[in-house]
């Protein structure tokens, strides 16, 4: 069970993850040993799933950002697990979701350029025996980013 304490730690480690155990300890009125143990037991515990650094795509030559929605002619178990194993082996897709309604799947694309994401479309996503449909939206801007989860009383 969290308590406000896990819940205040869990909001400053979304926004910093590199915080010392001290630099934890004095923003939430703990001692470092304590606000340790509790980072610890909150990692310990599967609330928090990783440390990553977030990169800037636009200097990593990534200028193309996109949403392509997939939609499946056939839903059964292999084609499911086919088109997984499809968009796993493909790291210009950074993200994937199922959904509800028409779109069977949701994708985050980044591409250097536009020849790169028709190619990904074109030569990759359609020719899969399973996708009848792809749709893409190409982002202008991203205005909001990425932000950390909420975090309240459970």
């Amino acid at each position: 069970m969290l308590d406000s304490t896990d819940l205040r730690l869990l909001t400053v480690l979304q926004k910093d993850a590199h915080l010392t155990a001290q630099e934890l300890g004095e923003m939430l009125n703990l001692s470092s040993s304590q606000a340790g143990r509790r980072r610890q037991r909150l990692e310990a515990e599967g609330y928090i799933d990783a440390y990553v650094a977030r990169l800037a795509p636009v200097k990593l030559g990534l200028a193309i950002q996109a949403f392509v929605q997939v939609q499946m002619a056939t839903h059964g178990p292999n084609q499911t697990r086919d088109f997984a194993a499809l968009v796993a082996s493909r790291n210009e897709i950074t993200s994937a979701w199922t959904l509800t309604g028409e779109s069977d799947y949701l994708l985050r694309v980044y591409c250097a350029d536009l020849a790169e994401l028709h190619r990904l479309i074109h030569e990759v996503l359609l020719p899969h025996p399973s996708v009848t449909r792809v749709q893409s939206q190409i982002v202008m801007d991203q205005f909001k980013q990425d932000g950390p989860l909420p975090t309240r009383p459970l």
